[in-house]
């Protein structure tokens, strides 16, 4: 509107000098009052030359020239006027600031995987923005092969180099690990990137062997304010680890959980949360060590029912552990959920905790027999207690969910709460009620 109005002024201001440049040619050629004979009263349109007074003529036309030029300082006057009060009506406005969409980073840790290509080109293909995504590939090993699929994309990622290649002296025991060493190294080097060289305030963190779902970007930006806010949170994950087909409610794409168990495997972290990981950074195994109590805190992560991403790597430093039996059947979520959209409130701690134990709690209780017989009555949801470590490893097993803990948090679990679907039910394995805290000696 102030930009309509400032050019109207200008128009107006240009209007008046060309008036009275034209009005100026126009009383130079006009003969003065009185000086028209008998034909020139009847032909008012034809002017003729200046009589001989000179001086005469120059006063009468200076005369004509001022009433003229003071009656077009009073319009423009009004135009000054009509400036001010438009002025004065915007002053008092508030200022409309459209909010800066955050950038938010995709950091891609590879080595020498030429099947890195398989997860750049699914981000690629569902990155809805270069300049609100940009992509970074970080990669160890020194591997060309590896090196030469990652520069052949170009300017649609950022390829960086850890640049100290070099073994790292490890314990004698460890000499197997020293694959996890390389990582835990890498993965300091390359955080630090994103937000010491790049001066990034959030990432997302994936690895050579992931494929992303369509909704991957949208989950992330949509969680994001609710990783910022919610001090209690500290990172967003895409992974479930019992997201296995037939292990998942098909029908809640959309169904978030807040957990405690760190998933990994795709995953959000502000550059405050590193601030306060760096300085003591692991030399090896990172993500168990993301686990134990000293760097939870007490804090919970946000996971989907259904991932939003697929390891397809059966062959790492890890050799294939769990892949064979769990990890190759996790359910990749297709269906693109507008979480933008959605109201998330529910996520937040206090609403979450109070609804999520409701739930549990008012659940019937049920036997693992009644579950493997299919003898359960009514839509569900379920609940089957454990009531020590080796209770719940013996119903995780038998029940075909992941059974391993870490420092007493189960996989997937909230408040040792663990959620997961069987025969088309809900169920929850849970521990007995009057449950506070978990015991780090359970592993």
């Amino acid at each position: 509107m102030l930009r309509k109005r400032g050019s109207l002024i200008l128009c107006g201001t240009f209007l008046f000098i060309t008036w009275n440049a034209i009005l100026v040619l126009l009383l130079w050629g006009r003969p003065p009052p009185g000086q028209l004979g008998e034909s020139g009263r009847k032909e008012r349109g034809v002017a003729e030359r200046p009589t001989n007074d000179m001086v005469g003529d120059v006063l009468r036309m200076a005369d004509t020239f001022e009433a003229e030029l003071e009656r077009q300082k009073k319009i423009l006057l009004q135009i000054q006027n009509h400036h001010s009060l438009w002025d004065s009506s915007n002053k008092d406005r508030p200022k409309v600031i459209v909010p800066r969409e955050p950038v938010i980073p995709v950091l891609v840790i590879a080595c020498n995987r030429v099947s890195v290509r398989r997860c750049l080109d699914k981000l690629l293909q569902h990155r809805p923005s270069a300049e609100l995504y940009p992509i970074i590939v970080s990669q160890d090993c020194g591997h060309a092969e590896t090196a030469e699929v990652i520069r052949s994309y170009g300017d649609q990622v950022t390829h960086l180099q850890q640049p100290d290649l070099s073994d790292i002296a490890v314990p004698p025991p460890h000499k197997k690990f020293q694959g996890y060493y390389k990582i835990s190294r890498h993965y300091r080097w390359a955080l630090n990137q994103v937000f010491k060289t790049f001066s990034h305030s959030s990432v997302v963190i994936v690895e050579d062997d992931l494929e992303v779902a369509p909704d991957f970007f949208e989950y992330f930006r949509a969680l994001l304010p609710l990783l910022k806010s919610d001090h209690n949170l500290w990172c967003v994950s895409a992974w479930n680890d019992n997201g296995r087909d037939g292990y998942v409610d098909p029908g809640q794409a959309n169904l978030l959980y807040r957990t405690d168990f760190f998933p990994g495997l795709g995953w959000m972290l502000l550059k405050e949360t590193w601030e306060e990981l760096e300085p003591k950074w692991p030399a090896s195994f990172w993500d168990d060590w993301m686990r134990q109590p000293e760097q939870r805190r007490d804090r919970a992560c946000i996971r989907p029912e259904i991932s939003r991403t697929l390891t397809f790597g059966r062959q790492g430093v890890s050799l294939g552990q769990f892949y064979d039996k769990y990890l190759r059947y996790i359910k990749l979520n297709t269906e693109f959920v507008p979480f933008t959209k959605l109201d998330l409130s529910y996520l937040k701690e206090e609403t979450y905790k109070k609804v999520f134990e409701k739930e549990v709690y008012n659940a019937p209780v049920v036997t693992y027999e009644d579950i493997k017989q299919g003898q359960l009555k009514g839509p569900g949801p379920f609940r089957l207690h454990y009531s020590s470590k080796d209770s719940f490893k013996v119903l995780a097993k038998n029940l075909g969910i992941m059974d391993d803990l870490k420092s007493g948090v189960p996989r997937t679990g909230y408040r040792g709460v663990v959620s997961f679907f069987s025969k088309g039910r809900r169920v929850y394995l849970a521990p007995l009620p009057g449950w506070t805290q978990y015991d780090p000696s359970w592993n």
